[in-house]
């Protein structure tokens, strides 16, 4: 088990306060503001702590309304909308300073047999094939900024390989897609409650940045304010996270200071483990 995963499955771990009313960390370290990963994850553990053990998450759909604060605790308030024969739907709220700073809704359901298709996985090369985190520190980290310096030198839950590096050293303008392999840096429980809410963190990795690939940015830039407005997963296959998984991304549009990015999760075998959708903001700063 690495510290970093250790740490992650730690804050996952909530508090229950009262009942449908749980408070979750945040890891110590000196970030301005918390992921918005971290609050997805945490907002779905609290809805599942309401549930039923034979029902499992299908689809979740959240709003980002304010910043995290890292340094206080985030209390998480769970709606019991609907118990149903087969579905059952929560809304969480997270509050911190007496303001809700995220919303999510959540739905649940007993598996059922049913019809069954999917995508095919782009042919991507594998993740052995590239270059692993370790190499990509020593290689460019020097030369980077120093906020990119500390986003990459950090510890993380999650290793992450992107197929193509070239917008890490160049501001031309490319197509707007990305391919990245991810996995748990350390082992995940074999409980599929744990494993949809690590899925759910790192869904709303590198997001972002694919929407500013068409326009030569970087959500490094201070050139631009960027930030995560909503978020939206389908989990349409449980799958273990033993092994790297490819999230491949694109972003269709950019308009009114806004970047739409959606996102497939496949495992190594092809298998569309989950869908995402998340609306970004990506807007020019004024200069001084």
């Amino acid at each position: 088990m690495s510290r970093a995963m250790d740490n992650l499955l730690s804050i996952l771990d909530l508090e229950r306060l009262e009942q449908d009313l749980f408070r979750g960390n945040s890891p110590k370290r000196g970030w301005q503001r918390v992921f918005g990963g971290q609050v997805i994850a945490q907002a779905l553990i609290a809805a599942q702590r309401t549930i039923a053990e034979d029902r499992f998450v299908h689809s979740l759909h959240g709003y980002f309304m304010r910043p995290g604060d890292p340094a206080v605790p985030i209390i998480y308030e769970v709606d019991r909308i609907r118990d149903g024969s087969s579905f059952n739907t929560r809304r969480v709220v997270a509050i911190q300073h007496g303001k809700a700073i995220f919303s999510l809704s959540a739905s649940f359901q007993v598996d059922e047999p049913g019809f069954d298709h999917q995508i095919d996985m782009p042919d991507i090369a594998p993740p052995e094939s590239l270059i692993g985190e370790a190499d990509l520190k020593e290689r460019f980290l020097k030369n980077a900024p120093e906020n990119v310096r500390r986003y990459w030198e950090s510890e993380r839950p999650i290793e992450m390989r992107p197929v193509s590096l070239e917008h890490y050293m160049s501001r031309e303008k490319l197509d707007p897609v990305q391919n990245v392999w991810v996995r748990a840096n350390g082992t995940v429980p074999a409980d599929r409650g744990i494993q949809a809410a690590i899925l759910a963190y790192l869904s709303d990795m590198t997001l972002l940045e694919t929407a500013l690939f068409a326009h030569g940015m970087s959500v490094f830039s201070k050139k631009i304010q960027a930030a995560s407005l909503d978020h939206s997963m389908w989990f349409h296959r449980p799958h273990a996270m033993d092994d790297w998984m490819l999230y491949a991304q694109d972003s269709p549009s950019a308009s009114g200071a806004r970047g739409l990015t959606r996102g497939g999760l496949y495992a190594r075998d092809g298998m569309l483990i989950a869908s995402v959708a998340q609306e970004g903001l990506i807007r020019r700063r004024r200069p001084d």
